[in-house]
Protein backbone atom coordinates (compact mmCIF):
# COMPACT_ATOMS: atom_id res chain seq x y z
CA UNK A 1 0.00 0.00 0.00
CA UNK A 2 2.80 2.36 0.78
CA UNK A 3 4.28 1.85 -2.47
CA UNK A 4 1.43 2.29 -4.05
CA UNK A 5 0.79 6.07 -2.47
CA UNK A 6 4.47 6.68 -3.67
CA UNK A 7 3.96 5.76 -6.43
CA UNK A 8 0.64 8.36 -6.93
CA UNK A 9 3.01 10.82 -5.12
CA UNK A 10 5.44 10.66 -7.93
CA UNK A 11 3.23 10.66 -10.44
CA UNK A 12 1.42 13.41 -9.01
CA UNK A 13 4.80 15.25 -8.88
CA UNK A 14 5.97 14.04 -12.59
CA UNK A 15 2.85 16.03 -13.81
CA UNK A 16 2.26 18.52 -12.18
CA UNK A 17 6.23 19.52 -12.66
CA UNK A 18 7.85 21.77 -15.55
CA UNK A 19 8.63 20.57 -18.64
CA UNK A 20 11.97 22.36 -18.53
CA UNK A 21 13.36 24.31 -15.89
CA UNK A 22 12.45 28.40 -15.27
CA UNK A 23 15.37 30.85 -15.95
CA UNK A 24 16.53 34.25 -14.15
CA UNK A 25 18.35 36.94 -15.58
CA UNK A 26 19.79 39.16 -12.73
CA UNK A 27 21.72 42.40 -14.05
CA UNK A 28 23.24 44.92 -11.81
CA UNK A 29 23.67 48.44 -13.23
CA UNK A 30 27.21 49.64 -13.20
CA UNK A 31 28.39 47.75 -10.83
CA UNK A 32 32.48 46.83 -10.58
CA UNK A 33 34.34 43.83 -11.32
CA UNK A 34 35.30 44.22 -7.72
CA UNK A 35 32.37 45.10 -5.69
CA UNK A 36 30.36 41.91 -3.89
CA UNK A 37 32.31 39.64 -1.48
CA UNK A 38 32.70 36.70 -3.46
CA UNK A 39 35.03 38.86 -5.63
CA UNK A 40 37.31 39.82 -2.66
CA UNK A 41 35.30 43.54 -2.74
CA UNK A 42 33.90 45.23 0.56
CA UNK A 43 29.99 44.84 0.37
CA UNK A 44 28.37 42.00 1.88
CA UNK A 45 26.75 39.83 -0.30
CA UNK A 46 25.59 36.63 1.26
CA UNK A 47 23.20 35.49 -1.21
CA UNK A 48 25.48 36.58 -4.48
CA UNK A 49 28.12 34.41 -2.69
CA UNK A 50 25.88 31.56 -2.05
CA UNK A 51 25.07 31.16 -6.39
CA UNK A 52 28.70 31.57 -6.46
CA UNK A 53 29.82 28.92 -4.27
CA UNK A 54 26.93 26.33 -5.56
CA UNK A 55 27.53 27.14 -9.34
CA UNK A 56 30.53 28.63 -11.72
CA UNK A 57 31.51 31.82 -11.05
CA UNK A 58 33.60 33.39 -13.46
CA UNK A 59 36.70 35.67 -12.71
CA UNK A 60 36.87 37.20 -16.59
CA UNK A 61 33.48 37.46 -17.41
CA UNK A 62 32.53 40.68 -19.51
CA UNK A 63 29.62 42.94 -20.22
CA UNK A 64 28.21 43.45 -23.86
CA UNK A 65 29.59 47.45 -23.48
CA UNK A 66 31.03 49.52 -21.43
CA UNK A 67 27.87 51.37 -20.95
CA UNK A 68 24.34 50.28 -20.63
CA UNK A 69 21.66 49.88 -24.04
CA UNK A 70 24.25 48.39 -26.19
CA UNK A 71 25.42 46.00 -23.45
CA UNK A 72 21.23 44.97 -22.48
CA UNK A 73 20.84 45.20 -26.63
CA UNK A 74 23.97 42.31 -26.80
CA UNK A 75 22.65 40.44 -23.44
CA UNK A 76 19.53 39.69 -25.40
CA UNK A 77 20.61 38.64 -28.71
CA UNK A 78 23.75 36.95 -28.41
CA UNK A 79 24.70 39.75 -31.02
CA UNK A 80 26.75 42.65 -31.05
CA UNK A 81 24.93 45.78 -30.01
CA UNK A 82 25.31 47.87 -33.09
CA UNK A 83 23.72 44.82 -35.18
CA UNK A 84 20.43 45.68 -33.38
CA UNK A 85 20.54 49.11 -33.94
CA UNK A 86 21.78 50.46 -30.60
CA UNK A 87 25.25 52.26 -31.12
CA UNK A 88 25.34 53.97 -27.46
CA UNK A 89 22.80 54.35 -24.59
CA UNK A 90 19.67 55.21 -25.55
CA UNK A 91 18.34 58.75 -24.57
CA UNK A 92 14.56 58.36 -25.97
CA UNK A 93 13.25 62.16 -25.86
CA UNK A 94 15.81 62.54 -28.55
CA UNK A 95 17.15 59.29 -30.61
CA UNK A 96 15.70 57.58 -33.00
CA UNK A 97 17.44 54.45 -31.99
CA UNK A 98 16.01 51.35 -30.21
CA UNK A 99 16.22 47.33 -30.30
CA UNK A 100 15.05 46.74 -33.45
CA UNK A 101 12.04 44.45 -34.05
CA UNK A 102 13.54 42.40 -36.41
CA UNK A 103 16.00 40.77 -33.72
CA UNK A 104 15.41 37.70 -32.03
CA UNK A 105 15.54 37.99 -28.52
CA UNK A 106 16.23 35.73 -25.42
CA UNK A 107 12.29 35.93 -24.20
CA UNK A 108 11.24 35.20 -27.99
CA UNK A 109 13.27 32.52 -27.54
CA UNK A 110 11.98 31.51 -24.40
CA UNK A 111 8.62 32.09 -25.43
CA UNK A 112 8.66 30.18 -28.40
CA UNK A 113 9.79 26.89 -26.41
CA UNK A 114 6.50 27.45 -24.17
CA UNK A 115 8.09 29.92 -21.83
CA UNK A 116 6.33 32.50 -19.87
CA UNK A 117 8.19 35.13 -19.43
CA UNK A 118 8.30 38.55 -17.63
CA UNK A 119 10.33 41.68 -17.80
CA UNK A 120 11.22 43.75 -14.05
CA UNK A 121 13.27 46.78 -13.79
CA UNK A 122 15.60 48.81 -15.72
CA UNK A 123 15.28 48.29 -19.40
CA UNK A 124 16.95 51.39 -21.82
CA UNK A 125 16.49 49.41 -24.88
CA UNK A 126 14.05 52.16 -25.94
CA UNK A 127 10.49 53.07 -24.75
CA UNK A 128 8.08 54.93 -26.60
CA UNK A 129 7.79 58.30 -24.34
CA UNK A 130 9.67 60.67 -26.21
CA UNK A 131 8.77 61.95 -29.49
CA UNK A 132 9.62 58.52 -31.68
CA UNK A 133 7.45 55.87 -31.50
CA UNK A 134 9.40 52.87 -30.15
CA UNK A 135 8.78 49.06 -29.33
CA UNK A 136 7.90 48.26 -26.10
CA UNK A 137 9.31 44.97 -24.10
CA UNK A 138 6.41 43.07 -25.48
CA UNK A 139 7.11 43.15 -28.72
CA UNK A 140 10.54 41.70 -28.03
CA UNK A 141 8.93 38.54 -25.94
CA UNK A 142 7.24 39.88 -22.69
CA UNK A 143 3.98 38.82 -21.55
CA UNK A 144 4.36 41.13 -18.72
CA UNK A 145 6.53 43.89 -18.05
CA UNK A 146 7.29 46.42 -14.95
CA UNK A 147 9.94 48.92 -16.38
CA UNK A 148 11.25 52.06 -16.41
CA UNK A 149 12.74 54.37 -19.57
CA UNK A 150 16.36 54.07 -18.06
CA UNK A 151 16.97 54.82 -14.42
CA UNK A 152 15.00 54.75 -11.39
CA UNK A 153 13.67 58.76 -10.43
CA UNK A 154 14.80 61.01 -8.85
CA UNK A 155 16.97 57.63 -7.09
CA UNK A 156 16.51 54.53 -6.27
CA UNK A 157 14.18 55.78 -3.06
CA UNK A 158 10.33 56.35 -3.74
CA UNK A 159 10.90 55.94 -7.77
CA UNK A 160 7.77 57.73 -9.67
CA UNK A 161 8.40 56.71 -12.90
CA UNK A 162 7.89 52.69 -13.31
CA UNK A 163 5.79 51.55 -16.45
CA UNK A 164 3.80 48.11 -15.75
CA UNK A 165 2.49 46.93 -19.19
CA UNK A 166 2.87 50.27 -21.09
CA UNK A 167 0.80 52.07 -18.33
CA UNK A 168 2.35 54.86 -15.79
CA UNK A 169 2.51 53.25 -12.04
CA UNK A 170 2.89 56.68 -10.32
CA UNK A 171 4.74 57.19 -7.08
CA UNK A 172 6.08 54.34 -5.28
CA UNK A 173 7.31 53.71 -1.88
CA UNK A 174 10.43 51.75 -0.88
CA UNK A 175 13.99 51.01 -2.44
CA UNK A 176 13.95 50.29 -6.46
CA UNK A 177 15.59 47.02 -5.86
CA UNK A 178 12.86 46.12 -3.32
CA UNK A 179 10.27 47.24 -5.52
CA UNK A 180 11.82 44.89 -8.57
CA UNK A 181 11.61 41.69 -6.72
CA UNK A 182 7.92 42.54 -4.63
CA UNK A 183 6.98 42.86 -8.54
CA UNK A 184 8.28 39.59 -9.59
CA UNK A 185 7.21 37.76 -6.37
CA UNK A 186 4.13 39.16 -7.20
CA UNK A 187 3.96 38.39 -10.55
CA UNK A 188 4.80 34.49 -9.49
CA UNK A 189 2.34 34.73 -6.56
CA UNK A 190 -0.94 35.97 -9.33
CA UNK A 191 0.52 35.36 -13.02
CA UNK A 192 2.56 31.97 -12.83
CA UNK A 193 0.94 29.01 -13.94
CA UNK A 194 2.07 25.81 -12.30
CA UNK A 195 2.72 23.68 -15.03
CA UNK A 196 4.35 26.36 -17.79
CA UNK A 197 8.34 26.87 -16.82
CA UNK A 198 9.23 30.66 -16.66
CA UNK A 199 11.44 33.41 -17.59
CA UNK A 200 12.13 36.16 -15.72
CA UNK A 201 14.32 38.86 -16.50
CA UNK A 202 15.25 41.27 -13.41
CA UNK A 203 17.77 44.21 -14.29
CA UNK A 204 18.21 46.35 -11.06
CA UNK A 205 19.19 50.43 -11.47
CA UNK A 206 21.31 49.71 -8.67
CA UNK A 207 24.12 50.93 -8.24
CA UNK A 208 23.78 53.90 -11.46
CA UNK A 209 23.62 57.25 -10.26
CA UNK A 210 21.66 58.56 -8.70
CA UNK A 211 21.87 56.47 -5.59
CA UNK A 212 20.05 55.35 -2.13
CA UNK A 213 19.97 52.87 0.03
CA UNK A 214 18.55 52.84 4.14
CA UNK A 215 20.61 54.65 6.51
CA UNK A 216 21.05 51.45 8.40
CA UNK A 217 22.34 49.24 5.51
CA UNK A 218 25.23 52.17 4.81
CA UNK A 219 26.75 52.83 7.58
CA UNK A 220 27.51 49.44 7.83
CA UNK A 221 30.03 51.01 5.26
CA UNK A 222 30.87 54.15 6.96
CA UNK A 223 29.31 57.16 7.08
CA UNK A 224 25.53 56.87 5.88
CA UNK A 225 25.71 60.31 3.91
CA UNK A 226 28.93 59.81 2.40
CA UNK A 227 29.18 58.55 -1.89
CA UNK A 228 30.73 55.63 -0.75
CA UNK A 229 28.78 54.09 1.87
CA UNK A 230 25.47 54.61 -0.31
CA UNK A 231 27.22 53.09 -2.99
CA UNK A 232 27.85 50.05 -0.93
CA UNK A 233 24.73 50.21 0.46
CA UNK A 234 22.50 50.23 -2.52
CA UNK A 235 24.66 46.69 -3.79
CA UNK A 236 23.88 45.30 -0.19
CA UNK A 237 20.29 45.95 -0.20
CA UNK A 238 20.34 44.28 -3.78
CA UNK A 239 21.55 41.41 -2.65
CA UNK A 240 19.11 41.55 0.08
CA UNK A 241 16.37 42.06 -2.50
CA UNK A 242 17.64 38.56 -4.34
CA UNK A 243 17.84 36.81 -1.11
CA UNK A 244 13.74 37.59 -1.01
CA UNK A 245 13.78 36.11 -4.54
CA UNK A 246 15.25 32.90 -3.61
CA UNK A 247 13.36 32.49 -0.80
CA UNK A 248 10.23 32.66 -3.10
CA UNK A 249 11.64 30.27 -5.25
CA UNK A 250 12.37 27.80 -2.38
CA UNK A 251 8.61 28.20 -0.71
CA UNK A 252 6.91 27.40 -4.33
CA UNK A 253 9.32 24.54 -4.82
CA UNK A 254 11.34 25.05 -8.03
CA UNK A 255 14.78 26.34 -6.47
CA UNK A 256 16.17 23.16 -7.92
CA UNK A 257 14.56 23.77 -11.38
CA UNK A 258 15.65 27.16 -11.99
CA UNK A 259 18.70 28.85 -14.09
CA UNK A 260 20.22 31.67 -12.52
CA UNK A 261 22.81 33.66 -13.75
CA UNK A 262 24.09 36.86 -12.66
CA UNK A 263 25.99 39.96 -14.06
CA UNK A 264 26.26 43.98 -14.36
CA UNK A 265 25.88 45.82 -17.55
CA UNK A 266 29.34 47.39 -17.50
CA UNK A 267 32.06 48.09 -15.36
CA UNK A 268 31.69 50.62 -12.23
CA UNK A 269 31.94 54.38 -12.65
CA UNK A 270 34.41 54.31 -9.50
CA UNK A 271 37.77 53.61 -9.93
CA UNK A 272 37.79 51.96 -6.69
CA UNK A 273 35.30 49.03 -7.32
CA UNK A 274 37.35 47.79 -10.89
CA UNK A 275 40.36 46.28 -8.82
CA UNK A 276 43.93 46.70 -10.22
CA UNK A 277 42.20 47.04 -13.81
CA UNK A 278 42.63 49.88 -16.21
CA UNK A 279 39.46 52.23 -16.64
CA UNK A 280 35.98 52.18 -15.78
CA UNK A 281 32.45 52.51 -16.91
CA UNK A 282 32.25 54.31 -20.46
CA UNK A 283 35.98 52.60 -21.32
CA UNK A 284 37.21 49.92 -23.41
CA UNK A 285 40.08 48.88 -21.10
CA UNK A 286 39.43 46.30 -18.42
CA UNK A 287 37.76 48.15 -15.69
CA UNK A 288 35.10 49.53 -18.28
CA UNK A 289 34.07 45.75 -19.69
CA UNK A 290 34.76 43.25 -17.40
CA UNK A 291 32.21 42.56 -14.84
CA UNK A 292 30.86 39.55 -12.24
CA UNK A 293 29.87 36.68 -13.95
CA UNK A 294 28.05 33.84 -12.19
CA UNK A 295 25.41 30.57 -13.02
CA UNK A 296 24.16 28.57 -10.56
CA UNK A 297 21.52 25.49 -12.05
CA UNK A 298 21.77 22.61 -9.10
CA UNK A 299 22.26 19.20 -10.20
CA UNK A 300 23.10 20.54 -13.72
CA UNK A 301 26.07 23.72 -13.58
CA UNK A 302 29.07 22.31 -11.69
CA UNK A 303 29.07 23.54 -7.76
CA UNK A 304 32.06 25.82 -6.48
CA UNK A 305 33.63 26.37 -9.43
CA UNK A 306 36.04 29.20 -10.61
CA UNK A 307 36.36 29.55 -14.38
CA UNK A 308 38.82 31.69 -15.63
CA UNK A 309 38.18 31.41 -19.43
CA UNK A 310 37.17 34.47 -21.17
CA UNK A 311 32.97 34.62 -21.49
CA UNK A 312 30.70 37.33 -21.36
CA UNK A 313 26.98 38.64 -21.61
CA UNK A 314 27.28 37.83 -25.46
CA UNK A 315 27.19 34.10 -24.49
CA UNK A 316 24.45 34.07 -22.72
CA UNK A 317 21.40 33.64 -25.38
CA UNK A 318 23.00 30.32 -27.02
CA UNK A 319 24.67 29.28 -23.59
CA UNK A 320 20.76 29.60 -22.09
CA UNK A 321 19.92 27.34 -25.63
CA UNK A 322 23.05 24.81 -25.25
CA UNK A 323 21.58 24.19 -21.34
CA UNK A 324 18.36 23.76 -22.26
CA UNK A 325 18.44 21.85 -25.50
CA UNK A 326 16.66 24.63 -27.54
CA UNK A 327 17.73 25.38 -31.15
CA UNK A 328 19.29 28.86 -31.41
CA UNK A 329 17.65 31.48 -33.51
CA UNK A 330 17.89 30.19 -37.44
CA UNK A 331 19.96 32.52 -40.45
CA UNK A 332 21.16 34.92 -37.51
CA UNK A 333 24.52 35.07 -36.98
CA UNK A 334 25.55 35.15 -33.42
CA UNK A 335 28.23 37.01 -32.15
CA UNK A 336 28.35 34.85 -28.43
CA UNK A 337 29.17 31.22 -28.11
CA UNK A 338 27.66 28.39 -25.73
CA UNK A 339 29.95 28.25 -22.94
CA UNK A 340 27.64 25.16 -21.35
CA UNK A 341 30.67 22.85 -21.65
CA UNK A 342 32.83 25.73 -18.87
CA UNK A 343 29.33 25.07 -16.60
CA UNK A 344 29.40 21.20 -17.02
CA UNK A 345 32.96 19.98 -16.61
CA UNK A 346 33.50 19.39 -19.99
CA UNK A 347 35.87 22.42 -20.69
CA UNK A 348 38.06 20.53 -23.56
CA UNK A 349 34.76 20.49 -25.74
CA UNK A 350 34.32 24.38 -25.89
CA UNK A 351 36.10 26.75 -28.73
CA UNK A 352 35.15 30.26 -29.03
CA UNK A 353 34.43 30.42 -33.00
CA UNK A 354 35.48 34.33 -32.56
CA UNK A 355 36.96 36.95 -30.12
CA UNK A 356 34.98 38.69 -27.88
CA UNK A 357 34.66 42.36 -29.83
CA UNK A 358 33.58 45.47 -28.09
CA UNK A 359 32.82 48.57 -29.93
CA UNK A 360 32.00 52.67 -28.08
CA UNK A 361 32.42 55.80 -30.66
CA UNK A 362 33.52 58.04 -27.19
CA UNK A 363 35.35 55.23 -25.54
CA UNK A 364 39.46 55.69 -25.77
CA UNK A 365 40.23 53.29 -26.82
CA UNK A 366 37.64 53.09 -29.41
CA UNK A 367 37.50 49.15 -30.19
CA UNK A 368 38.92 46.47 -27.98
CA UNK A 369 38.64 42.59 -29.31
CA UNK A 370 39.96 39.53 -26.40
CA UNK A 371 41.36 36.27 -27.55
CA UNK A 372 42.58 33.77 -25.04
CA UNK A 373 44.78 35.88 -22.89
CA UNK A 374 45.65 38.70 -25.46
CA UNK A 375 43.70 42.05 -25.66
CA UNK A 376 44.35 43.75 -28.58
CA UNK A 377 42.97 47.59 -28.25
CA UNK A 378 42.90 50.68 -30.65
CA UNK A 379 42.11 54.36 -31.55
CA UNK A 380 39.66 55.62 -34.33
CA UNK A 381 41.41 57.31 -37.28
CA UNK A 382 38.41 59.47 -37.40
CA UNK A 383 37.09 62.28 -35.11
CA UNK A 384 33.59 62.62 -33.88
CA UNK A 385 32.53 65.74 -32.71
CA UNK A 386 32.41 67.05 -29.15
CA UNK A 387 28.85 66.42 -28.12
CA UNK A 388 28.76 63.66 -24.67
CA UNK A 389 25.44 61.97 -25.93
CA UNK A 390 25.27 59.79 -29.12
CA UNK A 391 24.53 61.66 -32.27
CA UNK A 392 22.75 59.72 -35.05
CA UNK A 393 24.49 62.07 -37.54
CA UNK A 394 27.62 60.39 -36.74
CA UNK A 395 26.90 56.60 -38.04
CA UNK A 396 28.21 56.81 -41.31
CA UNK A 397 31.89 57.87 -39.72
CA UNK A 398 31.27 55.47 -37.48
CA UNK A 399 30.20 52.30 -40.31
CA UNK A 400 33.49 53.80 -42.64
CA UNK A 401 35.79 54.68 -40.08
CA UNK A 402 39.05 52.53 -39.08
CA UNK A 403 41.44 52.42 -36.66
CA UNK A 404 44.92 53.49 -35.75
CA UNK A 405 47.59 53.24 -32.33
CA UNK A 406 47.27 49.16 -31.71
CA UNK A 407 48.01 48.24 -28.06
CA UNK A 408 48.49 44.25 -27.57
CA UNK A 409 48.24 43.11 -23.67
CA UNK A 410 48.60 40.13 -22.38
CA UNK A 411 45.89 39.79 -19.61
CA UNK A 412 47.29 36.80 -17.60
CA UNK A 413 50.57 38.33 -17.25
CA UNK A 414 49.32 42.72 -17.57
CA UNK A 415 45.74 42.30 -15.86
CA UNK A 416 46.40 46.31 -15.45
CA UNK A 417 47.22 46.82 -19.27
CA UNK A 418 50.31 48.76 -18.70
CA UNK A 419 52.98 46.80 -21.42
CA UNK A 420 51.99 46.99 -24.47
CA UNK A 421 53.53 44.31 -26.41
CA UNK A 422 52.37 45.06 -29.76
CA UNK A 423 56.32 45.83 -31.15
CA UNK A 424 57.67 42.88 -29.33
CA UNK A 425 54.90 40.00 -30.65
CA UNK A 426 54.57 41.18 -34.07
CA UNK A 427 52.82 37.76 -35.10
CA UNK A 428 50.31 37.94 -32.45
CA UNK A 429 49.40 42.00 -33.86
CA UNK A 430 48.92 40.79 -37.38
CA UNK A 431 46.40 38.26 -36.31
CA UNK A 432 44.50 39.84 -34.06
CA UNK A 433 44.27 43.23 -36.40
CA UNK A 434 42.55 40.55 -38.94
CA UNK A 435 40.30 39.34 -36.39
CA UNK A 436 39.43 42.98 -35.41
CA UNK A 437 38.96 43.82 -39.14
CA UNK A 438 37.35 40.92 -39.99
CA UNK A 439 34.63 41.37 -37.26
CA UNK A 440 34.25 44.84 -37.58
CA UNK A 441 32.98 44.72 -41.09
CA UNK A 442 30.48 41.97 -40.37
CA UNK A 443 28.95 44.03 -37.42
CA UNK A 444 29.38 47.14 -39.58
CA UNK A 445 27.72 45.82 -42.43
CA UNK A 446 24.40 45.22 -40.16
CA UNK A 447 24.48 48.46 -38.62
CA UNK A 448 21.01 50.51 -39.11
CA UNK A 449 21.57 53.88 -40.16
CA UNK A 450 19.05 55.80 -37.79
CA UNK A 451 20.26 58.88 -39.38
CA UNK A 452 18.05 58.22 -42.71
CA UNK A 453 15.39 56.82 -41.00
CA UNK A 454 11.89 58.88 -40.38
CA UNK A 455 9.55 56.09 -39.72
CA UNK A 456 8.51 53.68 -37.49
CA UNK A 457 8.20 50.90 -39.74
CA UNK A 458 11.43 51.87 -41.35
CA UNK A 459 13.47 51.99 -38.25
CA UNK A 460 12.24 48.60 -37.70
CA UNK A 461 13.72 46.47 -40.75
Amino acid sequence: MMKKVISLVALFMALTAPAAPNVIMLLADDLGWKDLSCYGGPVNTPALDELAQNGVRFTDFYSGSAVCSPSRATLMTGRHHIRTGVYSWIFDPEQRSHLLEREVTLAEVLKQAGYDTAHFGKWHLGLPYGKYKKPTPDVHGFDFWFATENNALPNHHNPTNFYRNGEPVGPLEGYSCQLVVDEAIGWLDDHREANTPFFLNVWFHEPHQKIAAPDEISKRYGDPESQPAIYSGTIDNTDRAIARLLAKLKQIGVEDDTLIIYASDNGSYRTDRVGDLRGRKGSNWQGGIRVPGIFYWPGKITAGKVASAPAGLVDVLPTICGLLGIAPPKGVHLDGSDISPLLTGHPAKFERHQPLFWHLQKSRPIVAIRDGDYSLVAEPDYELSTDNMFNEAWIPAIKSGGYTHYQLHNLKDDPSQEHDLATEQPDVLERMKKQLLAINQSIMADGPRWDLRTTHAQRSK
